[in-house]
């Protein structure tokens, strides 16, 4: 699987389109009992609203659950992806099939709500370290299923993916260096292993794993649960020998001073893991 920044629009569609199939079978099923007290044959002009302030993601989604019920429908966007829509803002209208949009309407939503919801948070990480160097990186701790979904709203929010899973990037933790005999081992042996991966991004917790790391060669150095005054001995001792990464316990109140050290990245799992959704409802004209 190629990673997200190799994806083109059409990549995107597909990927929404095969999502959104997984989403309305579940939701589905045989049939929609409900949609079908009304008539087969009447149109209905639908809107979805924001209930609150939010940076929108997930527009192909949406589109790919409406035209998916019915494919001649009509879809006008009022704010696009990536825009920031304000409460009770009208987002997109529909025009269409009243069955096929009150079929779609949940799946719609559901993508709407948690895609927002990652790219909104994102932003708001985005804009608290603006005037530094560290870009903000999402994790592997996604909703199961949808994670290139979620990695595509960090974008739209304005951060940078991580490796999209164990496949494509090589990530060596304090279990991988003690079964593998020591750092200049394990990085000597991801080399022979792993020469395809994207990169190679080394964790350590003290200063003097970091120095034995950079010795052993490490281009990419996770500093795990280190304090600020570590983390700018790490930054000094570093030299830009190596892309820094801080992670663990990162919140919104830390990750200024945590930029301010002077650190390339800071990943944060909450941009994906503790997701609140963002609030839409569909409202139909009178039929």
């Amino acid at each position: 699987m190629k990673h997200l920044s190799e994806f083109s629009a059409l990549d995107i569609s597909e990927l929404a389109r095969a999502d959104v199939a997984r989403a309305l079978a579940e939701d589905v099923g045989e049939g929609d009992l409900t949609a079908a007290l009304v008539d087969a044959g009447r149109s209905a002009k639908a809107r979805i609203l924001a209930r609150e302030s939010a940076v929108i993601s997930g527009v192909p989604w949406v589109e790919a659950a409406v035209l998916s019920c019915d494919p001649s429908a009509r879809i006008t966007w009022c704010v696009g992806e990536g825009q920031r829509c304000e409460a009770n803002q009208v987002v997109v209208e529909f025009e269409g099939n009243a069955q096929a949009l009150l079929t779609a309407e949940r799946t719609a939503l559901n993508f709407l709500q948690m895609m927002s919801a990652v790219a909104t948070k994102t932003a708001v990480f985005v804009a608290a370290v603006d005037g530094t160097k560290a870009h903000i990186v999402d994790t592997r701790k996604t909703l199961p299923g949808l994670r290139m979904a979620q990695k595509v709203a960090v974008k739209v929010g304005g951060g940078v993916n991580h490796r999209i899973g164990l496949y494509d990037a090589v990530l060596i933790k304090e279990n991988h260096i003690a079964a593998a005999g020591g750092v200049p081992a394990v990085l000597k042996r991801v080399a022979e292993t792993a020469p395809q991966a994207r990169f190679v991004e080394i964790e350590v917790e003290t200063l003097e794993q970091l120095d034995e790391a950079l010795a052993s060669g490490a281009r990419m150095v996770l500093l795990d649960n280190m304090d600020v005054p570590t983390l700018k001995e790490a930054v000094r001792r570093n030299a830009g020998r190596a892309i820094l990464e801080v992670s663990g316990g990162v919140s919104l109140e830390t990750v200024r001073a945590l930029a301010e050290t002077g650190v390339d990245r800071i990943s944060i799992g909450a941009l994906t893991k503790d997701v609140k959704a963002v609030d839409f409802s569909m409202r139909f004209d009178a039929f």
